[in-house]
């Protein structure tokens, strides 16, 4: 049980600092963009082009941090014995 315990508080708190770095990591390349495109507007198509390009891969980055938590949380040796506790099959 302390194993469980262990891995949802890994995968929580892993969650959270990828949320966290991802967000900042996207604010800082909105605001780069946009001063971008403030300072030269002829450039708005490629810049707003490379800025989604940008976000896609940062927001990727988070997806696999959700997957390696839901991993930690579902495929784990106990996951069966767990479930079976708490009536979930």
């Amino acid at each position: 049980m302390e194993f469980f315990v262990a891995c949802a508080f890994a995968a929580g708190f892993g969650i959270a600092i990828a949320a966290f770095g991802c967000g900042l990591g996207q604010g800082m390349g909105l605001k780069a963009a946009v001063e971008g495109i403030a300072r030269n507007p002829e450039s708005s198509g490629k810049v707003t082009v490379t800025m989604l390009i940008g976000l896609a891969m940062i927001e990727s980055l988070c997806i696999y941090a959700l997957v390696v938590a839901l991993i930690l949380i579902y495929a784990h040796p106990q996951a069966e014995a767990i479930a079976g506790l708490l009536g979930v099959h």
